[in-house]
């Protein structure tokens, strides 16, 4: 079984960045396809970048392009999301999740508990 924790979340004004973390457990990180996906309030979660297991692949939301940059370091289990010129709309629950690379959240089988990012204006 993998666990997931998510952290760096914070309040930042609008056009400044933030480094997310997910930090997995379990010898088998690297044979995983890793996500991040984000919760408005009142909304779904959604799709915001993904990265393969290698890391050799990556895809982005259309909202996010340009400005956030999804990693991983398999050596230290973790994943990162930096994001940078943030915007008042990226505001929500962050989730980290690990599974087969998709923009789907049911291609994901394990999920952290969130961590809270709020950009003001």
């Amino acid at each position: 079984q993998v666990q997931l924790v998510e952290s760096g979340g914070g309040l930042v004004q609008a056009g400044g960045s933030l480094r997310l973390s997910c930090a997995a457990s379990g010898r088998t990180f690297s044979t995983y396809s890793m996500a991040w996906f984000r919760q408005g309030p009142g909304k779904e979660r959604e799709f915001v970048a993904t990265s393969s297991a290698s890391g050799g692949n990556t895809a982005y939301a259309d909202s996010v392009k340009g400005r956030f940059t999804i990693s991983r370091d398999n050596a230290k289990n973790t994943v990162y999301l930096q994001m940078n010129s943030l915007k008042p709309e990226d505001t929500a629950v962050y989730y980290c999740g690990a599974g087969t690379y998709s923009r789907s959240r049911y291609s994901y089988n394990y999920w952290g508990q969130g961590t809270q990012v709020t950009v003001s204006s």
